[in-house]
């Protein structure tokens, strides 16, 4: 049914949950399988209006590495169930932009998602990429929970 399945990772345990699932629909669909973890650029950097000029090139690199640390574990995954799996991080002010973005890029037909990677005030002050990929996308999206 599902032939290029775009599976999104923040690296929380949650979505290494759902990246594992996800490995297993496909081994069971015989789909491939497009790895994504989007490294989330700050978004005062974009206003400098906003306050003082501030140097946030360890938060970026931060994001950048964490990014980087989730897409090895979905590939390591992937291989472990002998999915076929491209991989990519990229950066974003809106992770649900990028996920959808790269899904209709990559001809994918199916968006896999954890539920949400963030707890408390985070999650509240930046709200779930799942709902976000779930009112943007044309596409059939699973939300893995």
């Amino acid at each position: 049914m599902f032939k290029k399945i775009l599976v999104a990772t923040d690296g929380s345990a949650l979505s290494d949950k759902a990246v594992q699932a996800a490995m297993t629909f496909a081994e069971g669909q015989g789909a491939t399988v497009v790895g994504l973890s989007v490294a989330e650029i700050y978004p005062f950097m974009l206003m400098p209006e906003a306050g003082a000029m501030v140097d946030l090139s360890t938060y970026e690199e931060l994001q950048d590495k964490s990014a980087q640390q989730a897409i090895e574990r979905l590939k390591a995954m992937a291989a472990t169930a002998k999915v076929n799996c491209e991989t990519l991080s990229t950066r974003g002010i809106h992770p649900y932009e990028e996920i959808i973005n790269t899904a209709c890029d990559k001809g994918c037909d199916l968006i896999w998602m954890g539920s949400h990677g963030r707890k408390g005030l985070d999650r509240l002050l930046l709200g779930s990429q799942a709902q976000r990929v779930l009112s943007h996308s044309t596409l059939p999206v699973m939300v893995y929970r």
